[in-house]
């Protein structure tokens, strides 16, 4: 990846790499197994708050666990997932 070809995905890299001294983050998919993977901003702030994810990052908005309202039925949603 060229910052001319993308240039907010390279600042992300570059400045995780001045941080870390590591200049390789891996992609993976982001869903609960048996779930579609997350496609929505929507879906993902469900399976943000349903898993034991500490912090979301939603383009320009940072969101951590603890500053969140606690949504009912976490407990029952995670009883149907073997969660990783």
């Amino acid at each position: 990846m060229s910052k001319a070809v993308n240039p907010r995905y390279w600042n992300i890299i570059n400045e995780f790499k001045k941080l870390t001294d590591c200049s390789v983050v891996v992609n993976t998919s982001f869903n609960i197994r048996g779930e579609p993977i997350v496609n929505t901003p929507e879906n993902a702030y469900k399976c943000f708050m349903y898993t034991d994810l500490d912090v979301l990052v939603l383009e320009n908005f940072v969101l951590l666990k603890e500053e969140q309202h606690k949504i009912d039925g976490i407990e029952q949603y995670q009883q149907q997932f073997t969660l990783d």
